[in-house]
């Protein structure tokens, strides 16, 4: 699939790098050309020189940006996003006061809303970028949820998921991006709270069990 990265930060890096490892054609982006070009080269992918060049033939569109920056990129890219599926990454951090981000919205459906001809699904947000470079824990595939509300998006993310390496799961509508998002908050904490190394992921134990 031809994807367009946007961001060029460890998160957008370790999934260029996933990407094109299997068989995606990758180009990313950046507000900065420069940095894209220098994550383009690490990762084989390929840099654009602005975000609109990015997306204008890419089947899927990864956010992978700061939250606090996805209104200018979103508000950048409009109308170029009309029938895109974007994959959002994005998560909101507080960790003074997880609650204000737990307040029952989601990064995702805020972007849903800026980009209404879009069609957003919510997926990798969950996982640390060391798990996006390579999903894996003990041997197993970590599980890659899809949530969002058109099926033929989520379907194609769930291909492109389990492509890169994760065990593809449908987490239902576009609304349960908002657990999604609480699992990452969640996995944040316990890795600041317990000095952990960040190198945990997130798997359902239990039937359908898998090797």
């Amino acid at each position: 699939m031809k994807v367009a990265i946007i961001g060029s930060g460890n998160v957008g890096k370790a999934l260029a790098k996933s990407a094109t490892q299997a068989g995606h054609k990758v180009t990313l982006a950046s507000r900065s050309p420069e940095k894209a070009r220098e994550a383009a080269k690490s990762t084989n992918a390929h840099a654009a020189d602005s975000t609109k060049d990015a997306v204008k033939d890419a089947e899927l569109v990864v956010l992978a940006v700061p939250a606090d920056k996805v209104d200018e990129v979103v508000g950048v890219l409009a109308p170029e996003l009309d029938g895109k599926v974007i994959i959002d990454v994005t998560n909101r951090v507080d960790m003074k006061d997880p609650g204000k981000t737990l307040d029952g919205s989601s990064m995702s459906e805020h972007i849903q809303k800026k980009a209404p001809q879009a069609h957003v699904v919510k997926a990798f947000n969950y996982a640390f970028a060391s798990k996006m470079a390579d999903p894996k824990v003990d041997g197993k595939r970590l599980d890659g949820f899809v949530a969002g509300d058109d099926e033929q998006a989520k379907q194609k993310t769930l291909q492109f998921v389990e492509s890169i390496g994760f065990r593809p799961i449908d987490a239902g509508p576009l609304a349960m991006a908002r657990a999604l998002e609480g699992m990452a908050s969640l996995n944040i904490i316990l890795q600041l709270k317990n000095s952990w190394p960040w190198q945990n992921g997130w798997k359902l134990v239990g039937p359908p069990e898998e090797d």
